[in-house]
């Protein structure tokens, strides 16, 4: 069916599959979903999208007449083929209207670049353009992460960002004080944003940004990590963690689900730390750790 749309011109085909997506729920490949699985799983659903300047009225029957076919071929029950004009959306921005500036803690207000902002006096203002990577600071675990920085940030420290994707916690770890931030994602397109978001926030002096799996490209070590990913990847940062800490040296480890923070934790007392504070938000929970003395 998706070869047939796309003969007749189809720009984009979207199945949706229920069974497909209960089978992955199940597989536990997703740290985290809100989607909740399917009791219906008999109705699959395919959806082509075309531009609205084609001469549709030919394509249609294209497909319709294919569809006969399909039916003839394989047994099954099917619905009638429908065929609607939806409306012109700017998706690429329409998300804009969601993403205001907020302050998430104490000190640090997040605010998009489309946004004008003046900082009140101990404020701490980083603008935000997230693109295509995870972090405006309004996700429950990033707020955390945040204000677990302004409490453990000091002047002069130097930070590991691990897995910066916008770049949201190293700016604002620079910001805060901090002298030096290394900050690092696995996705190209990750670190490419987070550039672009040091360069807006005029920080490029003290945050350094980089392309690594985990902590393979980060050198020496550090006054304070920051892992704000998924508990899978807290797991695999742990029994490094301690040999990358400074002394008196913390882990803020966040992207933690409520129902993997007893991995988390077995994996804390096997690496040989201390957690010395826990905060929970929203079925999130974030990790300040120590080396064991």
């Amino acid at each position: 069916m998706c070869a047939l749309m796309y003969e007749a011109g189809a720009s984009g085909v979207v199945v949706d599959d229920p069974l497909d997506v209960n089978r992955y729920i199940d597989s536990g490949a997703w740290d985290y979903t809100d989607l909740k699985k399917s009791e219906d799983v008999s109705t699959v659903k395919i959806t082509a999208y075309f531009s609205d300047d084609d001469d549709f009225d030919g394509k249609f029957e294209m497909i319709s007449k294919g569809f006969l076919g399909i039916q003839k071929e394989f047994s099954g029950k099917y619905f009638e083929p429908v065929c609607r004009k939806v409306a012109d959306e700017d998706w690429e921005n329409s998300w804009k209207d969601y993403f205001h500036t907020e302050k998430i803690g104490e000190k640090v207000v997040i605010r998009p670049p489309w946004e004008e902002y003046i900082g009140k006096e101990g404020e701490v203002v980083v603008a935000i353009d997230p693109g295509a990577a995870f972090g405006t600071g309004q996700h429950p675990t990033t707020a955390l992460a945040i204000r677990a920085l302004e409490k453990e940030v000091r002047e002069g420290m130097r930070v590991f960002d691990v897995g910066t994707g916008s770049g949201v916690l190293a700016i604002a770890a620079a910001k805060l004080g901090a002298q030096k931030v290394i900050a690092m994602d696995y996705d190209n397109v990750a670190v490419r944003i987070a550039g672009e978001n040091v360069a807006l926030n005029d920080v490029g002096d003290r945050v350094e940004l980089g392309v690594s799996d985990c902590f393979q490209n980060f050198a020496g070590s550090a006054d304070i990590i920051v892992a704000n990913i998924i508990a899978d990847i807290v797991l695999k940062l742990l029994p490094e963690v301690p040999s990358r800490l400074n002394e008196k040296g913390k882990f803020i480890a966040g992207g933690i689900i409520d129902e993997r923070l007893d991995d988390v934790l077995e994996g804390v007392r096997a690496a040989g730390l201390k957690i010395v504070e826990e905060r929970h938000e929203k079925g999130w929970a974030i990790l300040v750790m120590e080396k064991c003395l």
